[in-house]
Formats: C-alpha cells, structure tokens, sequence
C-alpha cells in the first residue's frame, strides 16, 4: 500500500457514537476502572506495572476470576498507564496518582474520549506484535535480556507486518468492491501479504508461509478484539490440533469447505476511525467522507473526483444538505469549466451532482446553454430531467461532448471493460466517428484517440483510431 496516493474514502460514524463505543470496549472500560480504584496505597514496580501483591485486588476490583485474572488487571493498569489515566507521581516510592485525561473520560468532548482510546490502541497494536511470554522467557540469557537471535523475531519487520495487515484490512472495508463491513476469511488476508497479487498458482513453500502468517495473525487478532478494533472468530481449534492426537469432533462431523473455520475478521466502525488516525499519523492520504461538504464546489468536484461512485454520491450529498439548491447549482456549473486534464471528470462530476439537486438546478442549467464548455452537459441534464424546449445541439458540441465524457471515464476508470464497450458502441454507430473526431478542438482529443486505438478489439479500427491521433496531435502543435 503506498502512501502516494489517496485511499478510498471512508464512512465514519460520528464522533459520540465512536466515543460510547470506545467506552464500552473492555480494555478501556477496565483501565479506567482501574484508574479510579488506585490510591495512596497503590504501588508499582520500576516499569509502572502494578506490584505482584496488589493483582488480586486490582482482578477483584474489575470482577475478574481464573487463572488469568491477575495478567488480565496487570494488561487494563499498563493500558491506564499509557493512555494517560494514572500517572507516577514518585517512581523512587512507586506511588501513582489519578491523570487529568481520566476526568476526560466524563467530562470531555466525544474527541477527547477517542484521543485516549487511540492512545490505548497504540500500547495494544505494539503487543500484539510482540511473541507470547513463553517464547520471550525461553529467548532470555542469563542476565535478564532477550536474545532475538534465538527468538527468531524481528521486532521492526514484525510491525511493519502487522502494520501491513491491518492496512489491506482497511482497504477491504473502504474499497466499493470489497467486502465492506462484512468479514474477511483470515487466510485471505494472510495471503495478501505473501502472495503477489500476479501470481497464478502460488508455491508449497508460500502456503506454508500463509499458513504460518495467519497462526500469528489468529493471536493478533485476538489481543485486539478487547480494544474494540476488530470483531474476531478465531481458527477452529482442531485445525491447531496435533494429527497424532484423538480429534476433538468426529471426521464426518467437520466442514472442510466452511472458510469461516480458518479464522473471520472485520474492523468494527471504531476500528475504522482508529486505523485512519493511525494511517493519517503514518502520512498517509485516508479522507473521508464530509470532509469536502463546507469547502467550494471546485474543492468537491476535484477532491472527489477519484471517488467511487458510492463515496462521490454521499460526500455530494452532504455538500448538497449545507447549500440553496439553485445556489449550489450555480457554483457546481461555475467550478465545471476549465480546460485542464482535470476539467472533464470535473463536469461529469457536476452533471451527478446536478441531478441529486433535480428540478431545482433547471434555471441554472439554463443560463449555461450557450456556453462552448457547458451547453452539451446543460443539454444532457435537461433533456435527462424531460425538461421542454431543450435546444438541439450542433454536431460539433456533440462530438466535442463525446470526447469529453470519453476523457472523464479515462480519468475515472482507466482502461476499464466498460470504456471499452462504450468505445466499441461509439465506433460501430458512427462510421465516420474518426474522420471527424480528430478535428475536435478539445485538449484531450489526441489522448482520447489514442485511448481509443488501445482499447478497441478490431486491428482495422484500432489503426484508425491511432492515425486520427496522430493527426489531432499534429494539429495542436503537439
């Protein structure tokens, strides 16, 4: 994933539902608990973990009870610690007192809340990149300190993997062809790390890193469902199960083909805001959605313009909600001119955006019909809307038309199986389509013809169309 281009943009849920979800989520929750129970009494060794003898209390106090009580308070002090809610105020004695942010957790705003909970998500992504207990004690030399050769980890590759992860996560629930809020199978985001996207047939020794990368990633995965980043089904124990073991369920009781088995994860809505505050944080381009609503019509059009159609829809209808109709009308058409590389996706932006304003935009519409960039546009909307007495248009701004909405979907789509229908289409309805075309006086003529050359399946039109290039090139001096 590089950080070069923008990402698609995300839908947030606003800020007061992120922040009650972010105070309900366990590991918070308890942290604060935790924040409120310390007092004078309480004590913490040299690393500002809680001293061995007041575990008990601090798992009495979160109603905690098993084996595992004392490491679970031990995990909620250190995220108190770290997201601001205590502090140390003598690390010689050990005594900690109660932070300002813990106050922000009731009396703050819905983004203060957030701002700890991204606090404490940090401390919970650096753990779960981090081996287990067991392997770090076994890797550990005789004077206290871990031995990485022997653990075989490397600590930085290690983050930049679950870092990786977590992004093409992101991708997957931004994407308008993913899976959106739905689950991904874990092996396939294993995978997606592993195995290059061209490869056909991936190798034995790759799968067995798959299959590695997704046991690390099913422990991950499950130390940051409690922070309320995910919401995680792990890896069916009996695939974990050694082979020379009794099975835990009969053979023709397990469901080989059931993917969920392998391990299903999905970002909650909380982990969609945290995961772009964290990419935004690594210099990422992540909008989202809304941003653009109190910026001008020229901010919309260009700034959505690399948007799928369902984020273009809803940022325009949140512009749309701040605006009069026929002003907003009005300011879309006027941003619409130009004769830029950006200026045709900017129109065909604005003709989307005009029928979301409907009816209302037809006075507006009307005042552009004579203007050389607008009026083939202005024709298409009203004659779109069944307005009357829509003007014919003269041959030349219907081919001038034709080649800018063709230089719009280039920019918006690239090389797509759509383009290239409607570039077939346009070929076999107009035979003479590229004798006329290459005189069209339009900047993106020449870029047009040659897409069109690319594009079309037929050798004999393809040349024609590469030949009405060159000549249109030619003619602008190019």
């Amino acid at each position: 994933m590089s950080d070069s281009s923008p990402l698609p943009p995300v839908r947030l849920h606003p800020e007061a539902e992120l922040a009650r979800d972010a105070l309900s989520t366990p590991l918070l929750s308890r942290a604060a608990r935790l924040a409120r129970w310390a007092g004078p009494g309480t004590r913490v060794d040299a690393g500002g973990g809680l001293v061995e003898e007041q575990l008990p209390a601090a798992a009495e106090t979160l109603g905690l009870t098993g084996d595992d009580a004392a490491a679970y308070a031990s995990e909620a002090w250190r995220i108190a610690v770290d997201a601001g809610l205590v502090e140390i105020t003598d690390e010689e004695t050990g005594t900690v007192a109660a932070a300002e942010d813990l106050a922000l957790l009731t009396g703050g705003t819905p983004h203060d809340v957030l701002a700890v909970w991204l606090a404490a998500l940090e401390t919970v992504v650096a753990d779960a990149a981090v081996p287990d207990l067991d392997e770090l004690m076994d890797a550990m030399d005789e004077g206290g300190q871990v031995d990485f050769s022997r653990l075989d980890w490397d600590p930085e590759g290690e983050a930049e993997f679950l870092d990786g992860v977590l992004g093409n996560l992101y991708l997957l629930a931004v994407s308008e062809d993913g899976p959106g809020d739905g689950p991904v199978p874990l092996p396939a985001l294993a995978a997606s790390m592993i195995v290059p996207g061209d490869m056909g047939e991936p190798s034995n020794d790759m799968l067995e890193q798959v299959s590695d990368a997704m046991m690390r990633l099913d422990d991950q995965f499950r130390l940051l469902e409690p922070i309320g980043l995910v919401v995680y089904q792990p890896v069916d124990e009996a695939l974990m199960a050694d082979p020379d073991e009794e099975p835990a369920a009969p053979a023709d009781a397990v469901d080989e083909t059931d993917v969920s088995r392998y391990g299903m994860v999905r970002l909650t809505p909380l982990g969609l805001y945290g995961l772009r505050a964290r990419l935004l944080e690594a210099g990422f381009q992540a909008p989202a959605v809304g941003e653009l609503s109190d910026k001008g019509a020229d901010v919309l059009l260009d700034g959505s313009a690399g948007y799928g159609p369902r984020a273009a829809r809803a940022e325009t209808e949140q512009w749309l909600d701040r605006r009069e109709p026929l002003d907003a009308a009005r300011e879309l058409l006027a941003a619409a001119r130009g004769s830029d590389p950006g200026a045709p996706l900017r129109r065909l932006r604005c003709q989307e955006a005009l029928s979301l304003v409907g009816a209302a935009a037809e006075p507006a519409v009307r005042e552009v019909l004579d203007d050389p960039e607008l009026g083939g546009l202005a024709r298409v909307w009203l004659t779109e809307l069944g307005a009357p007495d829509v003007p014919a248009p003269s041959e030349d701004l219907v081919f001038w038309l034709t080649i800018d909405t063709l230089a719009a979907q280039l920019t918006a789509e690239g090389n797509s199986e759509e383009l290239q229908a409607l570039v077939e289409g346009l070929a076999r309805q107009h035979g003479g389509f590229f004798a006329a075309a290459w005189r069209v006086d339009h900047p993106a003529t020449p870029e047009v013809l040659e897409a069109m050359g690319r594009l079309h399946p037929d050798k004999k039109v393809a040349k024609e169309a590469r030949k009405a290039a060159f000549k249109a090139r030619s003619q602008q001096g190019g």
